[in-house]
């Protein structure tokens, strides 16, 4: 079977569980299910063989399995915002399609990846200027400058900013990466540690000014995934996490709002933090409880009061992972964080077939930023590290978080299509 109909054939699990997902949710609410079930599948099912059609016409050689466990992903989502309000799956249905259209408008205008080596001085500028605005032209949410609102829309820039990062470290790695493999660390020159000292300052400026300690987390581990892949040494790595964490240690005894993160993190159930502070991550915690290995079922967790007061704070962005839990249980949950797994797995085989070393980085980081974004937001809901408002890709509710992820997904099919095409893999099958 061909690569384009194995990614076709991808595409029915994801359309079965939107059918089926939406089915269970209405059966808890009405007596009879109409066919609008089936419509809302149909619907999905078209949005995702256009983009199929698209990805056939433009990259007939691109990995086969990405495109369907992003669908997978993102049917996911669908049902669990629509068990949550009805009107959050209709907006994240119109920000679903709006990402099918940059998917392929990415596609469209970058025909060759290696294009954007040429302007990575840019694309940095770009992304550090995103990382600041919401601090300049925002308002804080939860203590932390995450978005710009305007009217009733919102904008995350840090989701397009982390693409713009990553570009720009895997080109600037390609060309440094023999002076890092072969010189002695004391003895590189600030020259060429220069990322290395602006991407650990931008983490801290981050922590200061942002207040966001899981996009520092994101975007600093993402910069030492790619410069171990590069180099090869854990000296480097080890120099880099060092540094995040003497300064993480510093500001969380001197900045009073990382302090307070900290604290929270480490005592939710403290009395005077678990009705206040602490009540976001307690009510999360008592929610995963409740759901056990099996789960309660669609629509049977207790996510409002009949008077409309939330028990579980933000259950459509920084606690859906959560809801999941309650509803799928432990089995469930371990079931969508093994999906994130093979997409993780099928984007480090683009970089792997990859034929240069901008290829292969940018790949590499792309999914290593995806999967760092996973770790941070179920480490957070669950206390493994502190909660942050950093969204579940393809899942939470979002239209900036969704787009951005169509557009690194983009990417990392551009660069599988160009591995693919290599004369020494053509006669062979590639997985």
């Amino acid at each position: 079977m061909s690569a384009r109909n194995r990614e076709l054939f991808g595409l029915i699990p994801a359309t079965l569980l939107v059918t089926g997902g939406f089915t269970a949710v209405l059966l808890t609410r009405v007596s009879n299910v109409h066919d609008v079930t089936l419509t809302y599948g149909a619907i999905f099912l078209g949005c995702c063989l256009f983009a199929h059609l698209f990805i056939r016409w433009r990259l007939p050689n691109a990995d086969p399995y990405l495109f369907p466990i992003s669908a997978v992903l993102a049917s996911i989502g669908l049902v669990e915002l629509y068990r949550i309000q009805e009107s959050f799956a209709i907006k994240q249905a119109g920000w679903f399609a709006l990402g099918i259209v940059f998917f392929c408008l990415t596609i469209v205008f970058l025909r060759d990846y290696r294009v954007l080596e040429r302007y990575r001085y840019t694309i940095a500028a770009a992304s550090i200027a995103l990382l600041l605005l919401p601090r300049l032209a925002g308002q804080a949410t939860n203590g932390a400058y995450l978005a710009i609102h305007v009217g009733s829309f919102s904008f995350q820039p840090a989701e397009f900013a982390k693409i713009g990062v990553i570009i720009f470290l895997a080109s600037y790695l390609r060309d440094v990466r023999e002076v890092l493999v072969q010189g002695r660390l004391p003895r590189i020159s600030l020259k060429h540690m220069g990322p290395l000292l602006v991407i650990w300052g931008a983490s801290m400026v981050m922590l200061i000014f942002i207040r966001d300690l899981g996009s520092s987390l994101m975007f600093f581990g993402g910069f030492l995934a790619l410069l171990y892949v590069a180099t090869g040494r854990l000296s480097l790595v080890a120099a880099g996490a060092g540094m995040f964490y003497l300064g993480a240690w510093f500001l969380t005894n001197h900045i009073a709002h990382v302090h307070s993160r900290v604290e929270i993190w480490q005592h939710p159930f403290q009395p005077d933090l678990v009705e206040g502070k602490g009540y976001q991550i307690a009510q999360g915690l008592f929610a995963q409880a409740d759901g056990g290995l099996l789960g309660s079922g669609f629509s049977q967790s207790l996510l409002y009061l009949p008077g409309g007061h939330s028990i579980l704070p933000a259950p459509h962005t920084d606690l859906i992972y959560a809801v999941i839990v309650n509803e799928l249980g432990l089995f469930g949950a371990v079931a969508m964080l093994l999906t994130y797994l093979l997409f993780v797995r099928r984007g480090f085989k683009a970089g792997l077939v990859s034929g240069d070393g901008f290829g292969k980085l940018l790949a590499t980081g792309l999914t290593a930023v995806f999967a760092l974004q996973v770790f941070v937001i179920v480490g957070g809901v669950t206390k493994v590290i502190p909660l942050t408002g950093v969204t579940l890709p393809f899942i939470s509710y979002g239209g900036s978080s969704i787009i951005a992820n169509f557009v690194l997904l983009a990417l990392l099919l551009i660069v599988s299509d160009a591995g693919r095409q290599r004369p020494e893999l053509r006669g062979g099958v590639v997985p």
